[in-house]
């Protein structure tokens, strides 16, 4: 991927010095409460994330003691390059539409975060947050995606960048709170099936990004490729079986790795945002 030719982006802003891991995970209720919360306006499964947060040793720091192989100045720079080119290109698709982007910021943290959605740490991944309209990004997720997930090539990571700004459409589109609406109206497997349709709307609209950098030669031989492999290792199914765990399609909030493939691919070959429409 040549994204040493995309434009950088001014929207990054570096938390990764200030700390914000927090002394610990013993939780009380109202711990629990903020965990749940932030988990139904992130789109996660906030069992899962209870599950995460309490199989931390009590007392341990989410912070790390040292900086992640990926937490490099390099990184960053390419960070804020992909940002750069989403900026670019939904800037343009919005204009064609007759509307204005509205460009997110991206937060680099390292350990642990405060957003305006709750604390979150790194345990939850890469995330936006629609009530400040910002990414939250964990450099040290990069490792993960190649290190435990086997999607390793920057177009892999550039699909991490995209899929949360794909977030960040959906906001602007008037998705996100719909779908928090409709949620409160849902029981929790309905309300898991809602939240596969939006994180495959998400997936889409990256692939819509996507498409557009191919147009513009920024895209290499077996770049596609990676941003499907990535797809695929973080299906909900996937995860499930990789974790030694039965597969319960009830309790999926992403999609399967077939989906997640499917709709990526769906808006990297359309271009168009129209053709997202997985609440159809």
């Amino acid at each position: 991927m040549r994204w040493d030719k995309m434009r950088e982006s001014g929207n990054v802003e570096d938390r990764r010095g200030l700390g914000g891991g927090g002394g610990g995970f013993k939780l009380g209720l109202g711990g629990i409460a903020v965990v749940v919360v932030v988990g139904l306006l992130m789109g996660k499964n906030p069992i899962e994330l209870l599950s995460l947060v309490m199989q931390m040793p009590q007392g341990q720091s989410v912070q790390r003691s040292a900086p992640a192989a990926s937490d490099n100045d390099q990184n960053v720079q390419f960070v804020s390059k992909i940002l750069g080119d989403t900026e670019d290109t939904w800037g343009q698709l919005f204009q064609q539409a007759g509307s204005q982007y509205r460009q997110p910021k991206l937060v680099l943290f390292r350990g642990g975060v405060d957003s305006a959605c709750g604390h979150a740490s790194s345990a939850v991944g890469p995330f936006y947050c629609p009530a400040d309209s910002k990414v939250y990004l964990d450099l040290g997720f990069f490792d993960e995606l190649d290190q435990r997930f086997g999607a390793s090539g920057d177009f892999a990571a550039a699909y991490v960048v995209a899929h949360e700004v794909g977030h960040h459409v959906q906001n602007l589109l008037g998705v996100s709170d719909k779908v928090h609406a409709r949620r409160q109206q849902l029981s929790e497997a309905e309300g898991n099936a809602l939240s596969v349709k939006q994180e495959l709307q998400a997936d889409c609209l990256a692939g819509v990004w996507g498409h557009y950098a191919a147009q513009r030669g920024l895209l290499e031989q077996g770049d596609l490729e990676e941003a499907l492999q990535a797809a695929h290792a973080i299906g909900d199914d996937t995860l499930q079986r990789n974790a030694g765990r039965q597969v319960m399609p009830d309790s999926f909030t992403h999609g399967t790795s077939e989906q997640r493939m499917q709709w990526f691919r769906r808006g990297f070959e359309a271009g168009q945002v129209k053709a997202c429409d997985t609440f159809a």
